[in-house]
């Protein structure tokens, strides 16, 4: 293994600043990076004498030597008792510096190939007039009277406490010393509620649960959310001729990772909580904001992280609800194709789709053949077979892609074998078997 634009192998910590040039360059690289101690330039194992003591002191490095707050950023773990690996997100912040050295060449790098290099000061200035302003951390509570039992609770479950400087550590406080938004977030009592609703149709004409899970701290509205989605996705038993299979109709490691990304990564800056939809053959969540800062639909796909809210991030983090960064997007596409993720430039939709209901409504056979489909050509399937009559503009309203795109999945699920139709204007869809 070799150094490339995302990967830095150090023998150990040094009293230099070289470490901290290197986070710096990575929190600026739009694509992050991984510093791994214990391991030389030629990828040699290269021992480390106090494990736990450099951790430490990497984590107080990063917090203290660098600007702006690194907080949720950055995962320090241990591989294999003997290699620190140190995992650095873009950080939306930028530029990010080094803090005894300011905001100039001196202090500002970026990844450039292998190595940090000092950054122009053209772009330090432009990377600063961009600077993401609506950040939770630097919008003020609406409320400033709030109380934090339920995260102490929490913390405590963990073998955690909080002291009374866990507003300040936990960067809960704007620059005026008042609670900012990601205070009011994780406090006992605010105005946001996520909203779980559960329908009887493909569509919402049939709403039968409206459930709100909210006006308390954020983390127990996750714990709440999680449990109902929970039961939802309870283990259905398949009884064929030679066994009986139990399965879930959704991917539970899935499943969560889905959940905690849409409430962690949510923009609430606009009082807009994400929402989470249940149907009889799917489940689809949305949060607001689109993809995170300055990112691109590959490089979200591919794992890299940037979290929209960093400070969520390290309590989620510090509860274990998160457990490294980058790590949800992977895990979820283990299990699923990147068809199930959609983006607006104000929202990112995931749905997931039930492989049970197709089992139920079509015969084990065509169930498992549908499963190789991606997401949007099972919704028009399951919505053909709702309507044999269904059109191509009804496909598009109900699905959200043009017709155009509605007219190309019909070609192959017809080229395919999985559909036919059966006589012209005013024919239906056949579902084949």
């Amino acid at each position: 293994m070799t150094e490339t634009n995302r990967i830095e192998y150090k023998r150990q910590l040094n009293d230099d600043n070289k470490f901290e040039k290197e986070v710096v360059a990575f929190l600026n690289y739009k694509d992050g990076g991984v510093i791994y101690f214990g391991i030389d330039k030629g990828g040699a194992y290269y021992p480390i004498d106090d494990i736990d003591g450099t951790q430490l002191k990497i984590k107080d490095r990063i917090k203290s030597n660098i600007e702006p707050s690194t907080m949720g950023l950055f995962d320090v773990s241990v591989e294999d008792d003997k290699v620190i690996k140190v995992t650095i997100a873009s950080g939306s912040e930028k530029p990010y510096y080094i803090k005894k050295n300011g905001m100039t060449e001196k202090g500002c790098y970026l990844r450039v190939g292998s190595s940090a290099e000092p950054m122009p000061q053209r772009m330090i200035e432009d990377l600063f007039s961009k600077r993401t302003r609506n950040s939770i951390g630097k919008i003020e509570s609406p409320i400033n009277k709030l109380t934090f039992e339920q995260l102490k609770i929490y913390y405590q479950e963990k073998g955690k406490q909080l002291n009374d400087q866990f507003a300040y550590n936990l960067e809960l406080l704007t620059k005026d010393e008042k609670y900012n938004y990601a205070a009011y977030l994780l406090a006992d009592n605010n105005s946001i509620s996520i909203k779980v609703a559960k329908y009887g149709t493909l569509t919402k004409a049939e709403l039968i649960e409206n459930n709100e899970y909210g006006y308390c701290s954020l983390v127990k509205a996750t714990k709440q959310v999680l449990d109902k989605l929970e039961l939802e996705n309870k283990t259905v038993a398949q009884i064929t001729s030679k066994e009986r299979i139990e399965s879930r109709p959704y991917d539970p490691k899935a499943l969560r990772e889905a959940i905690i990304n849409a409430i962690v990564h949510n923009d609430y800056s606009n009082e807009r909580p994400p929402v989470f939809e249940i149907f009889p053959d799917r489940i689809e969540i949305t949060s607001a904001g689109g993809l995170p800062y300055s990112f691109t639909k590959e490089e979200f796909l591919a794992g890299y992280s940037a979290p929209r809210n960093k400070e969520l991030m390290r309590v989620f983090k510090d509860l274990d609800l998160v457990e490294q960064l980058g790590s949800g997007i992977p895990r979820i596409l283990e299990k699923y194709d990147e068809s199930i993720f959609m983006f607006t430039d104000n929202f990112l939709k995931t749905t997931f789709t039930s492989r049970m209901r197709l089992g139920d409504k079509l015969g084990d056979n065509l169930g498992n053949k549908l499963g190789d489909l991606n997401e949007n050509r099972k919704k028009i399937v399951m919505l053909m077979i709702e309507n044999p009559e269904i059109s191509t503009p009804q496909l598009s309203e109900k699905i959200g892609i043009s017709e155009t795109a509605i007219e190309n999945n019909i070609r192959f699920l017809r080229e395919n074998g999985y559909i036919e139709r059966q006589g012209t204007f005013g024919g239906k869809w056949i579902i084949k078997d």
